[in-house]
Parts: structure tokens; C-alpha cells; sequence
């Protein structure tokens, strides 16, 4: 199968759940399926190859130690599809046991899926469904780990398309993924972190970046944590998919139990790429208060607005000699009022090395705008006491109600954070200091636009600045209260 060939073949499974469940519940059962198909074909190829080398030995070929992933007695493929009743039933138990004989890497990965619901599922969909994906044989042979993966992604993407508002916690747009690899430039043995992973893209993205340069990508070490069960399986399955298998993703709540530790303390790494999610209320802000881990440095956030918190964990999770990260964030982060305080330590402390200013609608169901925060624990000599701001606003194609980064886009943004210098209607340094003057307000609209408004000087200027701001806010605050009707209608 050519590339296309595959992801028609991958996609056509959706058609056999159109009408069954909801387009956002599609994942939870595909994309196991996909992942249980690919084990068993995969074990299958191991065992011929083993088969061959031994002469026929059937003992030999079915040694665990040439096999990837165990595959224990009627828990293959072939045996759930010779089932025609309680067909629920038997995947659960296929995949259970899976995961039971290979729990150092495949404990919980195929989620918690209501496969024995026959009111959501029937025998006879299920059927149709296995039925689909054994026309394909998916061993390496046949589809390798790059082409898989491709194909991976490219279902994450429809997903994400189908399911409208749930699509934010598990994707982000792959073109803002690319422009943040490039800019954080992850190297061989490096480790690299995401607090709030969702499929994995950005970490995956790393290794991928490595692998396409000819460099060596099998020593960077990846972490995740992911708060939703199903999402942080999906990111796991989409490392082993591409063949990436030194990483370490769990489940759990970033803010109230990180997960990843060391010595008792918030493990550290090199890279850090992140796309928490953005202004929630849900969360525990007293115990916050009183951190434990001492994430509150800069201070505590308001109720309704956790971004700083997730802000402050991404800096103290950053190894303190080579520790440099990128977060994506709404643009209101540079400049709510609630949020002054943090923001200026953070500024004081030197750590901010570059804010970029994105177009809109790169957010998936919000037109709000976005913006890339680049911290770094040990700036270069010649970068310290200094902020690059560049605004690239313009630097998008819109497609629908979607916008994507083109490579030529991509290019002159990287190259601008590269050359860390003035360019006209682009980008502008500013020393701490002309940051100060400006009340630590970092809104990009106050030190650089698009076209130049050589009349906006005086007070004049500094009033219509303000009135900038101010409108920058209000519209943020309006596109989430919009967002959040939505949502509520949704349900």
C-alpha cells in the first residue's frame, strides 16, 4: 500500500461507528483495534522470520526473546475474529491479556473502551470492524514504522477535525508542532518533556526531527504526563506506531500530582514543548498555594485562570544548566492585570528569552490568537538581560475556520528567533529595562505591528497602546466566554 492507499483503508474504519456512537468517541475504539491488529501481525512476521532462521523449529519461533510484544494463547488476532457472538467480549479479553503479558510496556495502553455494550456496539458492528482491518496485513514488511506512523497522525488529524471541542486535548496543529521543534532544536541524548502530552505530537516531533536529519534520535529520552486515560494510551501507541520506544508517558493531573520525579523532587529536563490547556478553572488553586514541589515561586494564580501555574511547573521542571522551553498560550498570558505580579519575576529573573506572536484560528474551535513563550535557564552571553518579541501575525494561511503554518512561514520565523535582532514590521529586541518601563507588559502589539505607525507617538501613542491592550484583552475574554457556551450547548 502506497501512503494514501492506507490512510483511505485506516479511515474507512470510521464509517462502520458512523451512526453508533459520537464522532469524538471514534478514537478510543480505532485506534486499539489498529494497535491490536499491529501486534499480532507484527508477532506473526517475528515468528515466520524466527521459523526460518531455526530450520522449523516451532519451539524456537515462539521464544519471547524474538518477539517484540507478547502475544499469548487466544489473544491473537485471528482468534477474536473467528468469534461471531459476544464479540465485545472477546476483544476486551484479547487486549486485557495483552497488556498482562507485557506490563512493563503495555500495561493499561488499550484503554477502557465499553466494547461489551452492544447497545453502542453490536456484535454484527464489530464484526464489520475486524472484518475491515484484517484485509490489510499491517507487519513491518509491509507497512513500515514511518509509514505507519504517518498514517497515525493522519487519523489523529480527522479525528480531531470530527470531534469539534474535544479535539484541543488531545491535538494540536502540526504545523505550530514543527515551528516549536525547530526553535528548541532537541539534540541527541537530551532528555525532552511535555506536561500535558495529549497524543504525543510534540514529543514525538522531537525524535522524528532527529531521525529525518540522519542524526541519531534513539538516544533522546522522552517523557509525557496526560490527564485523560485515553489520550495518554493513544500517545503511546503513536510512539510505538513510529517505533519510538525509549519514552515514558503517564496518566495523572500535572498540577496536583506530577509523576515524574526524582529523589523526591520534580525530575528536570534539557526541552521542554507544551500546550497545557489554556485558562482553566478546575483546579486546585489552595493546594497550589502551598506547593509542595515549590512550583510557586513567582506566586500563586488566580482561580479562574491556572496558565501560570502550568507556567511555573514547565520552569521548575527545567534543568537548570541546559534548560530551555516553549509553551503555547493564548495571548493574554503576556498581559492580564491578574497576573502582573508572576509576570514581572519572571521577566526579572532573565529567563525569558523570546515571545512570538501567532495569527489566529491555530487553536483548535477558537479564533483567538496565539503566542509561543520561550523561556531559557542559561541564555547565551550576548541574549542576556534581553527579549526578542516578534510578531507574526500575519504569518499564517487560513483554511476555513482552521489556520496552518506554511514552511515559508515557518522559515521566517525560525530565522528570525536565530538572528535575534531587529527587523523592520518582524521582530525587536528590548533590554529588561525597556520591558520595566513598559510595566512588565508583554503584549507584542506594544513593541511591534505588521505596518508601522510612525504617527502613534507622545502620550498620544502611549494612550492608544494602552487602548490596544486593553482591547486585546477584552476579545480574549469574550472568544472564552464564547468558547465556553459552546461547550455548554455541546453537551
Amino acid at each position: 500500500m502506497n501512503q494514501q492507499t492506507l490512510e483511505k483503508y485506516l479511515w474507512g474504519a470510521a464509517t462502520y461507528l458512523r451512526g453508533h456512537i459520537d464522532a469524538g468517541d471514534y478514537k478510543q475504539f480505532i485506534f486499539p483495534l489498529l494497535f491490536f491488529k499491529r501486534i499480532c501481525d507484527v508477532y506473526d512476521e517475528e515468528y515466520a522470520a524466527a521459523l526460518e532462521e531455526s530450520g522449523g523449529d516451532r519451539e524456537y519461533a515462539a521464544f519471547e526473546e524474538n518477539h517484540r510484544f507478547k502475544v499469548p494463547a487466544g489473544a491473537h488476532w485471528r482468534e477474536v475474529r473467528a468469534v461471531t457472538s459476544n464479540v465485545g467480549i472477546a476483544i476486551n479479553e484479547a487486549m486485557h491479556a495483552i497488556e498482562k503479558a507485557n506490563p512493563e510496556t503495555l500495561s493499561g495502553i488499550f484503554g477502557e473502551a465499553p466494547w461489551t455494550n452492544k447497545d453502542r456496539l453490536s456484535d454484527e458492528t464489530l464484526v464489520n470492524l475486524m472484518e475491515h482491518f484484517s484485509a490489510h496485513t499491517l507487519s513491518i514488511a509491509n507497512v513500515p514504522d514511518d509509514q505507519l506512523g504517518n498514517a497515525y497522525e493522519y487519523l489523529i488529524k480527522q479525528f480531531a477535525d470530527d470531534s469539534g471541542h474535544t479535539a484541543a486535548e488531545f491535538y494540536t496543529n502540526r504545523t505550530v508542532v514543527r515551528l516549536m521543534t525547530l526553535i528548541m532544536d532537541p539534540q541527541p541524548g537530551e532528555s525532552v518533556y511535555d506536561p500535558t502530552c495529549g497524543s504525543g505530537g510534540l514529543l514525538l516531533n522531537c525524535a522524528l526531527q532527529l531521525k529525518d536529519a540522519g542524526r541519531e534520535y534513539r538516544t533522546l529520552k522522552l517523557y509525557g504526563q496526560e490527564i485523560n486515560l485515553i489520550t495518554s494510551a493513544i500517545a503511546r501507541m503513536n510512539m510505538f506506531m513510529h517505533g519510538i520506544e525509549e519514552f515514558k508517558i503517564v496518566r495523572g493531573d500535572t498540577l496536583s500530582q506530577p509523576a515524574l520525579l526524582e529523589n523526591d523532587t520534580l525530575k528536570t529536563f534539557n526541552v521542554i514543548l507544551a500546550n497545557p490547556p489554556y485558562s482553566i478553572k478546575a483546579w486546585d488553586r489552595s493546594a497550589f498555594e502551598s506547593d509542595p514541589w515549590g512550583r510557586n515561586m513567582w506566586g500563586t494564580p488566580p482561580q479562574g485562570c491556572a496558565d501560570y501555574a502550568f507556567q511555573q511547573h514547565i520552569q521548575k521542571s527545567l534543568d537548570p544548566k541546559n534548560g530551555r522551553s516553549i509553551s503555547l498560550w493564548p495571548h493574554g498570558i503576556l498581559f492580564r492585570d491578574a497576573e502582573a505580579k508572576m509576570r514581572r519575576q519572571m521577566i526579572e529573573e532573565d529567563v525569558v528569552e523570546c515571545v512570538i506572536g501567532l495569527g489566529p484560528n491555530l487553536f483548535y474551535n477558537s479564533p483567538m490568537e496565539a503566542c509561543l513563550l520561550i523561556t531559557n535557564t542559561n541564555k547565551a552571553k550576548e541574549r542576556r538581560g534581553k527579549i526578542l518579541i516578534i510578531n507574526a501575525v500575519k504569518e499564517v494561511r487560513q483554511d476555513k475556520n482552521m489556520g496552518f503554518l506554511e514552511e515559508k512561514h515557518i522559515q521566517k520565523i525560525y530565522q528570525a528567533f536565530r538572528k535575534f535582532e531587529d527587523q523592520d514590521d518582524l521582530a525587536k529586541v528590548l533590554t529588561l529595562v525597556e520591558v520595566e518601563a513598559q510595566k512588565f507588559n508583554l503584549a507584542v502589539s506594544r513593541y511591534i505591528r505588521p505596518e508601522r505607525h510612525e504617527a502613534a507617538v507622545g502620550e498620544f501613542g502611549a494612550a492608544l497602546e494602552d487602548w490596544r491592550t486593553s482591547s486585546d484583552a477584552l476579545k480574549e475574554s469574550m472568544n472564552q466566554l464564547f468558547a465556553t457556551l459552546d461547550v455548554s450547548k455541546s453537551k
